[in-house]
């Protein structure tokens, strides 16, 4: 007779069985488009508690502040009613290790885009594990719909006055706008 698979453990008793994942989605967010919603929401199904860490990153010029992107993630992550989902949205400028160290997480998602994404992310993830090695990096492609969504060129076409409604949620889409005066 075949042993049936043992039950996959839910939320609820992960205080039972002693394991609480928790995964840190960091990134700049400027502005959070309708890609990074789509994996957050993803990545609710895989950890118990997702902390999503807005990066200060002045590296990258960003268009918002880091207080308006806290603001805004957390607006957008809330219109998103993941049910008994444990998210926080927090800012960071911090070694994203001693960050993922500070949170308890054990788990970093990275989202990708396309093949060109890979290279830098596959440099980032053995940087990490060299600093950290229980710490996992798990990398989730981008859904169909949402796979050429980026930030950056999102902002580029809204300076150019155009139409940027489909990749980014309708608050965003007004907020863009604002900051370029179109």
């Amino acid at each position: 007779m075949a042993k049936a698979p043992p039950a996959k453990a839910s939320k609820a008793d992960a205080s039972n069985t002693g394991r609480y994942r928790t995964g840190i989605y960091p990134g700049t967010f400027d502005p959070v488009t309708n890609g990074h919603l789509d994996i957050i929401g993803r990545a609710m199904r895989l950890v118990d508690k997702l902390v999503v860490a807005v990066a200060v990153n002045a590296g990258k010029g960003p268009l918002f502040t880091l207080k308006e992107r806290v603001a805004m993630c957390r607006r957008e992550v809330d219109n998103l009613h993941l049910k008994g989902a444990v998210v926080e949205v927090v800012p960071f400028d911090t070694l994203l290790m001693d960050f993922v160290t500070e949170h308890g997480a054990d788990l970093i998602i990275r989202g990708l885009r396309a093949v060109s994404d890979f290279e830098y992310e596959f440099q980032m993830a053995g940087m990490n594990t060299r600093i950290n090695h229980n710490v996992e990096t798990l990398f989730l492609m981008a859904s169909e719909r949402n796979q050429f969504i980026a930030s950056r060129l999102v902002k580029e076409v809204a300076r150019l006055g155009g139409d940027i409604s489909s990749f980014v949620p309708a608050a965003i889409n007004s907020s863009v706008r604002k900051k370029y005066k179109v």
